[in-house]
């Protein structure tokens, strides 16, 4: 939505502070998950732990779609003061990356399944359907896009995160704070007495 600088918030507002932090905490879960249950040998816990990732990458899915649909129906914050074209450009590219990967992983994940010829279920409540034919090729393709995607997305969240902490460290601009729930924004240094 675009808007005058002067109608922007000055933080994100507590549901895009939600979604941000629930995506996170699925993100993070996702991938320790992930991780783990590929050195799982008993198939029983196998089937529990992969139906969970699988459960799990659904809601992050869902969760990010309802999200860039709330993006796109309210207003964002504009940069902060005195950011530069190159770092805002920097910026929308990497938040732009990460909403993709965080699509394209549980698509990929879906396909997975999907190809391999299982059944997918959300939670045990939710049947859904395949979205292709089972193909043994095509799984292999998939698994490889799986794979390669969650070390793109691990790259792309430690940038995400370095990027908080060096606005809130070095530049001391109050980006952190927009999206904190408990902080309210802090005057730039040079405006406090």
């Amino acid at each position: 939505m675009s808007r005058t600088p002067s109608l922007l918030p000055e933080r994100w507002g507590p549901i895009s502070q939600l979604f941000h932090w629930v995506c996170a905490a699925l993100i993070i879960a996702l991938g320790t998950i992930g991780l783990y249950m590929t050195e799982l040998t008993s198939p029983v816990a196998k089937i529990r732990i992969y139906a969970l990732h699988k459960s799990l990458g659904l809601t992050l899915l869902a969760l990010v779609l309802l999200r860039l649909l709330w993006r796109w129906t309210h207003a964002v914050p504009g940069p902060v003061p005195g950011m530069s074209k190159r770092l805002k450009l920097a910026a929308d590219g990497m938040h732009g990356f990460l909403y993709i990967m965080m699509i394209v992983m549980p698509l990929t994940g879906w396909l997975i399944n999907s190809t391999a010829g299982y059944p997918l279920q959300w939670f045990k409540l939710v049947n859904l359907p395949a979205i292709a034919a089972k193909n043994e090729q095509l799984n292999g393709i998939a698994k490889e896009l799986h794979e390669t995607g969650f070390w793109v997305l691990v790259v792309l969240v430690v940038g995400h995160v370095g990027a908080a902490l060096y606005h809130h460290v070095f530049l001391a601009d109050g980006t952190l704070h927009r999206m904190l729930p408990w902080r309210r924004r802090q005057p730039p240094p040079e405006s406090m007495p």
